[in-house]
């Protein structure tokens, strides 16, 4: 069970336009990060993790993509990344080789836990059919990056 559930969705999460931002918003991060990751990191098992989140992530902007087109609503995916989003990646583009797979692998538990409180508020408490079914699907998927992420952050202790 993950706190999150007890925790009241803020309204506007609960509403479609802002749930499909925010999740577009976070496989972007996802996918532009682990790019980064794929060309710095010279750990194997960070660089097999970061191709995970590029194809996961990816699959998942294609599926919330094809939730967005049966739900009825007329909405559009942010198409790049906002400032706070794109200042962190250039943060990891900078930052000390030495430093890059823990800070790397701490950002990516960060990222994954937001994202999978995001996913199952919505799946209990979203607004839109289509949507809440999206949310449900990916959660256990965003579950499974968390959990790694942590087991190899904690291995680098």
């Amino acid at each position: 069970a993950n706190p999150a559930v007890t925790i009241p969705t803020p309204a506007n999460e609960a509403a479609a336009p802002d749930f499909v931002t925010k999740v577009a918003m976070s496989d972007m991060y996802e996918i532009e990060l682990a790019k980064v990751a794929l060309a710095r990191s010279t750990n194997a098992d960070v660089k097999t993790f970061a191709q995970m989140m590029v194809d996961d992530h990816t699959k998942s902007t294609n599926n919330l993509k094809a939730a967005i087109a049966a739900s009825g609503l007329t909405l559009t995916p942010p198409a790049a990344l906002d400032e706070d989003h794109a200042d962190k990646v250039q943060d990891f583009k900078d930052k000390d080789a030495a430093d890059f797979d823990k800070a790397y692998l701490n950002d990516q538990v960060d990222a994954h836990q937001a994202a999978l409180d995001l996913l199952q508020r919505y799946a209990n408490d979203g607004d839109n059919a289509s949507l809440k079914g999206f949310a449900a699907t990916t959660a256990p998927v965003v579950q499974g990056h968390y959990d790694k992420a942590k087991q190899l952050r904690d291995a680098m202790q």
